[in-house]
C-alpha cells in the first residue's frame, strides 16, 4: 500500500469506528446496561402496635408480599424482635420465622427489672432480614410502659338498678382508673327490628371507661331483658412524647348479670277530680286528669275507684289508659268516690297508687 493510501484509512478508521458505535446504541431491540440483582429485602413493617396486659405484651403486625424491589415474596421470612429501655440498646426478645402477607403476632413475657419499678417507656422493634442477614430497617416504634403493672382488681359485683347495672370492687386510690369490659352473653334475636326507629344492634364486646367513685361504677348503657358479662381492670397512665401510653393490669374474674326489667315506672302525681252535674241530656260523670309519667318503656295508667267503706276497684279496663285523663260517667249523685292512679310499663311493672283524690257527685 502506497504511502497516501495508508493515511487515508487511518483517516477514514476513526469516522468508521464512531458510525459502527451509533449505530449499535440507536439500534431497536438492543439490551441496554445489565440491571443489579435484587437484594430481596423484605418491606419495612409499618403497622406494628403492642399491649400490654399484665406483665404480657401482644405485640401484633402485618408481614409484607413483597420485597423493597416490588418483586413476591416466596420463602418465609426471618423476623427479628427486640425492645428498648434507652436509644441504641434494643435487647432481642426472640426471633421468628413468618411467610409473607400473613398476620404476624408475638407475646413477650416481661420478667425481673421490666416488670418492676416506677413505669417508664418500652418500645418494642421488628426486623425482617433476608438470607444474609439484611433488613431495609427496623419497624415503627411501638411503646408500652414497662415497670409495675397496678394490682388486678377484686371483689367485683354486679346489681341491676332502674338506671343501669352498679359494678362494685375492692378500691387501691381514689384516683385510680377503671377500664371495664363488657360481653353480651344474650343471643341476637331471630329477627333483628326494622324501620328507623329501631334500636341499633348491640354489640357483643365493649370496652368501657364509666366514670365512678371509688369502688364502684354505674352502666346507664345497657338494655333490659338481656345477660352481661363484666371484667374489670385497673389501668394506669404516662404521657410520652406527646401522647397517653396505658398500663394496665390483668383482667378481673368475670361477673355475670341478668338485666332483668323488675321496676315499675314512677308513681303518677297530682290527681285531680272534677264532677259534672246531671242534665237532661248527660249523665253526671267525675272527670279525672294528672301529670304524665315520662319512664321511656311507659305503657299507660290504671285507675282505681272506692267508696268509703269499699275495697278498690280499677275501672279503667284490662288495657291501660295511655293519656293521663278517664272520664268516669258510672256515678250516682249524692255519692262521694274516692281515686288513685297506678302506672304500669310495657313488661307489666306497676307502680304504687298515686295519693288519693275525692269528689262527691252534686244532686240534681
Amino acid at each position: 500500500m502506497s504511502r497516501a493510501k495508508q493515511c487515508a484509512a487511518e483517516r477514514l478508521a476513526p469516522a468508521m469506528v464512531a458510525l459502527v458505535a451509533g449505530s449499535l446504541i440507536a439500534g431497536c431491540g438492543t439490551p441496554g446496561a445489565p440491571l443489579p440483582p435484587s437484594l430481596n429485602l423484605p418491606d419495612r413493617i409499618t403497622d406494628l402496635a403492642a399491649l400490654r396486659t399484665g406483665n404480657h405484651v401482644a405485640l401484633t403486625w402485618t408481614m409484607p408480599r413483597r420485597n423493597t424491589d416490588k418483586l413476591l415474596l416466596k420463602a418465609n421470612i426471618a423476623v427479628h424482635i427486640c425492645r428498648a429501655e434507652a436509644p441504641a440498646q434494643c435487647v432481642t426478645a426472640t426471633d421468628l420465622s413468618l411467610a409473607p402477607g400473613t398476620a404476624g403476632a408475638y407475646t413477650d413475657n416481661l420478667t425481673g427489672a421490666l416488670a418492676a419499678g416506677p413505669p417508664r417507656p418500652l418500645r418494642y422493634f421488628v426486623e425482617l432480614r433476608n438470607s444474609r442477614g439484611r433488613s431495609a430497617g427496623p419497624s415503627n416504634a411501638a411503646v408500652v410502659l414497662a415497670g409495675q403493672a397496678p394490682p388486678p382488681v377484686t371483689g367485683i359485683a354486679a346489681e341491676i338498678r332502674k338506671a343501669g347495672i352498679v359494678l362494685r370492687w375492692n378500691p387501691e386510690d381514689s384516683r385510680e382508673t377503671i377500664r371495664l369490659q363488657r360481653t353480651l352473653l344474650s343471643p341476637p334475636p331471630a329477627k333483628a327490628h326494622s324501620g328507623p326507629l329501631a334500636p341499633p344492634p348491640e354489640q357483643v364486646q365493649q370496652i368501657l371507661l364509666v366514670p365512678s367513685d371509688p369502688g364502684i361504677a354505674l352502666d346507664k348503657d345497657i338494655r333490659f331483658g338481656q345477660a352481661y358479662q363484666y371484667r374489670a381492670q385497673r389501668v394506669a397512665r404516662m404521657e410520652d412524647q406527646g401522647r397517653t401510653i396505658e398500663l394496665a393490669s390483668e383482667y378481673s374474674a368475670p361477673v355475670r348479670i341478668d338485666a332483668l326489667d323488675v321496676f315499675p315506672p314512677a308513681v303518677p302525681t297530682g290527681l285531680a277530680a272534677v264532677a259534672t252535674l246531671a242534665t237532661a241530656a248527660t249523665p253526671a260523670s267525675i272527670d279525672l286528669s294528672w301529670q304524665p309519667v315520662v319512664d321511656p318503656d311507659l305503657a299507660g295508667y290504671f285507675v282505681y275507684r272506692r267508696e268509703q267503706e269499699t275495697p278498690w276497684q280499677r275501672i279503667s279496663g284490662e288495657q291501660p289508659v295511655t293519656a293521663p285523663a278517664f272520664h268516669d260517667p258510672q256515678v250516682v249523685p249524692g255519692h262521694t268516690y274516692i281515686y288513685g292512679v297506678s302506672a304500669v310499663d310495657q313488661r307489666g311493672n306497676e307502680s304504687m297508687r298515686s295519693a288519693d283524690a275525692s269528689e262527691t257527685v252534686p244532686n240534681p
